[in-house]
């Protein structure tokens, strides 16, 4: 896996690579994340596929300007970047945020073939508790809040070191709070429906069953708005299923990306 750097806007974006494929997909992460989110499901993706992971503007070890962080912002500087790539058709994989990025790119850019959107925000209008938790675990970043949050999103209670140190050590870099905060303007004041109504590639809407973060009746409003959607409800699960069940995860996408997919119950 190689770690890589390009430039959109004139900003210094980083991302994680691997896979030899003429296809690509592109794994967009969630609010407060980074490249790191996928590592589990990166290695069985790329024996298949080129897989692209930036840290988004904003986050992560990517440049973390002054600006208003909508969803449009979002997904405009997404098509920068697949531009930037060299990238003339892309499969773009996004969880949470990253999912209602993905829509959104998917509704204005012709390069994108098909689209996973896992948990996507974004239908959702008021919080949950474990939103509560994550949004004071990313204002006031230290290993006991985060170890909180991500309890919370996980169907099994259990959170990996590394997953807590990363997220406070990112957490306390400059400018990151100011893009979260803005991001989280950004979904409050966004129009999914709209976008949703637009998409016409091929979809698979993935969600965790046992999701706190974002509950799985969210998932009625773009299965219904998408016109070629696919609904695949993964038990056992919680708001992060490419970390808690990888290999159900992976094996579904590339199953949906080659056709067949196989429902997961």
């Amino acid at each position: 896996m190689q770690t890589k750097f390009a430039e959109v806007w004139g900003h210094k974006i980083r991302y994680l690579e691997e896979g030899r494929s003429d296809k690509s997909i592109i794994l967009i992460h969630g609010l407060g994340g980074s490249a790191e989110r996928w590592l589990k499901v990166i290695p069985r993706l790329s024996s298949k596929y080129r897989v692209i992971a930036p840290d988004m503007i904003g986050f992560g070890y990517s440049d973390k300007p002054s600006e208003d962080y909508t969803i449009d912002f979002f997904a405009k500087f997404l098509s920068g970047f697949i531009n930037s790539t060299g990238l003339k058709s892309t499969i773009l994989v996004g969880t949470s945020l990253g999912g209602q990025i993905a829509a959104h790119c998917a509704s204005i850019n012709d390069s994108v073939e098909k689209i996973v959107l896992v948990a996507p925000s974004g239908a959702m209008k008021s919080p949950t508790p474990a939103i509560d938790a994550y949004m004071m675990a990313a204002l006031y970043p230290n290993h006991t809040s985060a170890r909180e949050a991500f309890e919370m999103m996980s169907r099994s209670g259990t959170v990996d070191d590394f997953t807590v140190s990363d997220f406070v050590k990112r957490m306390s870099m400059p400018n990151a709070k100011l893009a979260f905060i803005s991001s989280v303007l950004g979904i409050k004041n966004s129009n999914i429906e709209e976008s949703l109504k637009k998409i016409m590639v091929p979809t698979l809407v993935m969600w965790g069953k046992h999701d706190k973060v974002i509950p799985i009746q969210h998932a009625d409003q773009f299965v219904s708005s998408i016109k070629d959607c696919t609904f695949l409800e993964l038990d056992e699960c919680g708001h992060l299923p490419h970390v808690e069940v990888p290999d159900v995860f992976s094996d579904s996408v590339l199953e949906f990306l080659g056709s067949r997919l196989v429902m997961v119950k």
